[in-house]
Order: structure tokens, then sequence, then C-alpha cells
């Protein structure tokens, strides 16, 4: 335990999530990506190198994020919006944290059901995922918390702040577009034009959304409670561009992560590069806030680093990621370690499966076929030397040992937590099924916002903020 008496003072937590933005910020060294706002969290509190998404995908990454237990644990394999769901008897965060005393509030976007009223909780709002519309709501919820702490109302909460932002697509009737020339484009995609201009359009959206989480955290401040709030900034996976989103490379699952303690704590700021997977943030947190953690949770937790009780142990010595369902059937597993990864491939594909909305972007539209040969069943990479993963070690005499390790290692994890891998055809039969299942019912007035309604929002910078 971390020697903070919890029980003596409950602390609240305030959760911000982007979709779909890896560790694309100028923080993690992506360049053209400006994020003062975050930059500055950071500065406060705890940056995360080795953060790990549990998936390469929207729901599944974040029903670990917010379950603390893998996809094929609980039951959000593949999106919420084609049918999935958690299994009977899953418990999330703010179910965990209400039965304990907190109250929770969710606005924007979430990811995890077709249904937000089964998540746990007391109020929500998902009608619109603009950051704008988001941090609006938050901030009159924090004003009203306020008001009721005055009158002597302590009780502790969970505020939920979903954006949509930096999800596809980039109009630039809502974000400004950048000098297309005025960063270095990401080894891993083409210099072309196309590729710049898609990338300037990315950075664009990152302006707004980080612009709106430092009015989020100006809220906090004004309304008091950043003395005794837990700050979480994360994303769920990796960026909209081909080879990293729906990948389970380092640039698919890798993910910018920021945890702000309550200022109250005064806690030292630390680089963290440790690894951390996103089934880690529950068990995290309710060590944090001194409430038990539930025997199904499968993450470890990391409230030492975080409080600064414990910075030199290793907490864990490698994350497993899994792909199964996006648009369809892609069934993969991995296991990373600080020097190598290892991933395993159950089914003939491409080399690179891109999502519907990558296809279609320039940036995907400029590999011409260069994605489509096919894949290896199985690919090692030594991050020392080869930190991009592109030089697929597997089967090479030489990494033998390495590559019988990790593969026991994974094949293990697979046996102990229950991970089985359905054959191509009824993986398949299975992704068809659930699609059926949702087109029936489609019209649910609590479906999951696949985009926000105020794409014609004016964007609010320092100077418009005060004029609404």
């Amino acid at each position: 335990m971390t020697g903070y008496d919890a029980a003596s003072r409950k602390e609240n937590v305030l959760l911000v999530h982007w979709h779909d933005l890896g560790r694309h910020l100028e923080l993690y060294g992506a360049s053209g990506a400006h994020c003062p706002n975050l930059e500055r969290l950071a500065a406060e509190g705890v940056l995360l190198t080795g953060a790990h998404a549990t998936a390469p995908l929207c729901s599944p990454s974040r029903g670990s994020l917010l379950t603390g237990r893998y996809p094929h644990s609980n039951g959000v394999v593949g999106l919420a919006h084609h049918g999935w769901e958690y299994r009977e008897g899953v418990r999330t965060l703010p179910q965990i944290l209400g039965a304990n005393g907190w109250k929770s509030a969710l606005f924007g976007m979430q990811h995890e059901s077709a249904v937000p009223g089964r998540l746990g909780y007391d109020d929500y709002d998902v009608t619109d995922s603009d950051c704008d519309y988001v941090v609006d709501r938050a901030e009159e919820w924090l004003k009203a918390t306020a008001q009721t702490r005055d009158s002597g109302d302590h009780t502790p909460f969970l505020l939920n702040t979903g954006f949509f932002e930096v999800h596809r697509p980039y109009s630039p009737d809502r974000y400004p577009v950048p000098d297309p020339n005025g960063f270095d484009v990401p080894d891993y995609l083409p210099d072309t034009a196309e590729v710049r201009g898609d990338l300037a359009a990315f950075h664009g959206s990152i302006e707004v959304a980080d612009i709106a989480t430092g009015r989020l955290l100006e809220a906090l401040d004004a309304s008091g409670f950043a003395e005794d709030t837990w700050v979480v900034f994360f994303t769920d996976h990796g960026e909209a561009f081909p080879g990293a989103k729906s990948t389970l490379y380092d640039r698919g699952t890798g993910i910018s992560f920021i945890v702000r303690p309550p200022r109250s704590r005064s806690i030292a700021p630390v680089r963290y590069e440790g690894l951390f997977s996103g089934v880690d943030l529950v068990p995290t947190l309710l060590e944090l806030l001194g409430v038990e953690v539930p025997d199904e949770v499968e993450g470890v937790s990391h409230a030492d680093v975080l409080s600064g009780a414990d910075r030199e142990t290793v907490v864990r010595d490698a994350v497993f990621t899994q792909k199964n369902y996006h648009d369809s059937y892609d069934p993969i597993r991995a296991i990373r370690t600080v020097d190598y990864s290892f991933i395993e491939n159950f089914a003939s594909r491409s080399a690179l499966e891109l999502p519907l909305d990558i296809a279609d972007s320039p940036s995907g539209r400029a590999l011409g076929g260069s994605h489509l040969g096919p894949r290896s069943a199985k690919e090692l990479y030594d991050l020392r030397s080869d930190p991009g993963e592109v030089n697929n070690l597997a089967g090479d005499p030489a990494y033998a040992a390495v590559q019988n390790e990790l593969e026991n290692r994974l094949h293990e994890w697979q046996e102990k937590l229950g991970d089985t891998v359905t054959s191509d055809a009824e993986g398949s039969a299975i992704a068809a099924e659930f699609m059926h299942r949702y087109q029936a019912t489609l019209g649910d007035k609590e479906a999951v916002p696949r985009s926000p309604k105020g794409r014609d929002r004016q964007l609010k910078t320092p100077e418009t903020r005060a004029t609404g």
C-alpha cells in the first residue's frame, strides 16, 4: 500500500480521454503535434512512456481500461456499435466505486456499450462528444457539485469525460490546418504531400482537443477540487494511420498516459518508463482510493509508482495484447517486454488489414498496394536495435531461445486466463451474427455516438472562451 491514509479523506477521480491518439504528441517525440496543456499536466504528475492498450481498437481497449479485465474476459472483444457487450456480472469502475460511496458522471464519448445506462454512472450525457460540448457539460457539473460540497455534502466523485477527438474525419471547418511542411513525417509512413496534409489535419484536431483539455483543468481548479482529485489522461489505442491503429505493434497499442495526483499530496512529478497495461488502471485507482480490488480484476496496481512510495520496483516485465474483431475477424495475440515483442497471427491475412476509415484516408491511399502482401504467421522484433518493428526475426536461429521463451509465455498467459482463439471460419461467422444482431437494434436512443453533433461549433480559444 502507499502509506496514505485514504480513509481519512476520500479523493476524487477525473478521467480525460481522447480518441485514436496513440502517442502522437510532442510529449512523446511526435514532430508538430503541439499539446501545451498536456505538457503542463505532465509537468505536474507522472508521464507514463510504456503504457499499452490491451487491444488496438476502441471498444475492447476501453472495456479493459474501465473493468481491469482483458477483452476476452469482460466480453467486449469487438466494437460496441457492432453488438459486443460486457458479459453478465462484469463490473465497471463506476459500479465498483458506487458500491463504496462514490458518485459518478459521464459526459461525451464512451465506446463500451450501445446502452450507456448499463455502465453504472449516476449521471450521463452522451448526446454529443465534441470536446467543447463535453467540457461545457463537465464544467456545469463541477460547479453544481462544488455547491453541494459547500453545503456540507463531501461525497467523492468519479467524473469521466470522453472526447470524440482526435478521431477521423479531421474537418477543416472545425479544426485549423497547420503548415504541412512544418514537421517530420513518422518513419512508418511514406513522406508524400498527401500524407503530410493528412498529418497536418490530425495535428489541427490535436490542437483543438488540447485547448479543451486546458479548459477542463481550469474548471477543476476553479471548483476547488484539484486539491483532492486524481486527474488521469489517456487514449484508447494507436493513431488512425496505416500501420498503427488495428495492429499489435508499439504504434498500435502504445498509448499516451498521464496521471496528476491531488495537489494536496505534494507528490514529485516523474517520467515513468515502466510497462503499464490498460487492465492496470482499475486496480491502481482502487488502491490509491483505499478501495478493495475485486478478485476478478486481472490487472496489477501501480499505486506505489503514482504515489511516489516506490518508483524502483519493476511492476510489470511484460504486457499482453490481443485483436479479435474490428471491421472483420482478425485474430492476433502478442507479448511485449522492454527488449522484445512477439506477435502470433492466427489467420491468413494481408500484412496490414486497414480499418475502413484508414483505408479511405489520404494516408491509406498513399500505400497503394504495398500493404497487401502476405502476413507472417509469427513475428519477433528486437526492440533494442529495431524499435520500429521492421525486421522480423521469427525463425532466425540466433533468436530461437528468445522466440521460444516468449511464445511459451504467451500461450501460458492464454491458458491461464482462458483466452481461446476460434477458427477463421467460426470467428467470421460470429462477427456476422453480432453485426446482424446490432442492425436489428438500430434506432435505439441510447446508441453509441459515432461522431459528435457539434462539428460546426466555433473553436473555443483563450480569446473566445468568454464569449461562448
